[in-house]
This record gives structure tokens, sequence and C-alpha cells, in this order.
């Protein structure tokens, strides 16, 4: 009898991914997407009015704003954490200049 063996990624591989999990906080009109990082769960905060400032076309709610954007956010959020640029709470937050 064969044996296979699938050998499995450590969580510390330190592979960034971006799990399909997002929040709006109307009170701080601040878009939160998740970030998973070497298995580690990070918030990345983008604020409405970054948004607004980047991307002047948008309709809609923020979060069509954020999903429609979504590639553009990850892109900066996946800079930030390569660059270990945290906030002390542990989160990345997106600034108007982090996004190319």
């Amino acid at each position: 009898m064969n044996t296979i063996i699938h050998k499995r990624k450590h969580p510390e591989d330190g592979r960034i991914t971006f799990p399909h999990l997002q929040c709006w906080n109307p009170e701080t009109e601040t878009a939160t997407i998740a970030a998973q990082v070497s298995g580690k769960r990070v918030s990345c905060r983008i604020s409405y009015s970054v948004l607004k400032s980047r991307f002047p076309e948008i309709t809609g709610t923020p979060m069509e704003t954020v999903e429609k954007y979504r590639k553009e956010v990850e892109e900066a959020a996946r800079k930030l954490i390569e660059n270990k640029t945290y906030e002390n709470d542990g989160s990345i937050k997106i600034r108007s200049r982090d996004l190319s």
C-alpha cells in the first residue's frame, strides 16, 4: 500500500490572505476588512473620507464602495502589513497616500 503524506503549511509561513470578511462602523464612518497574516487575523481599516477623496466617482453605500475597490484596498493593506506598519492595537490603518 502506498502512503501519501500531505505537508501542511505552518501557520507562521508569512502568507497574507484576505478572507471575505468586512464590516462598517457608522459612528466612525470606517470600513474594516480582515487580513489573515501567518495564521492571525488583522483588522485593516479605511475611513469613508479616504475612500471619497481617492475615488471621487463613488456611488452607493460605503460597503459597496469597499467592494468595488477591494483590490486597491487589499493591495494597500498588504504593503502596510509587509512593512509592519501596525497601529498600537495591532490593526492596519489605510490612509489616502497608501492607495495607488
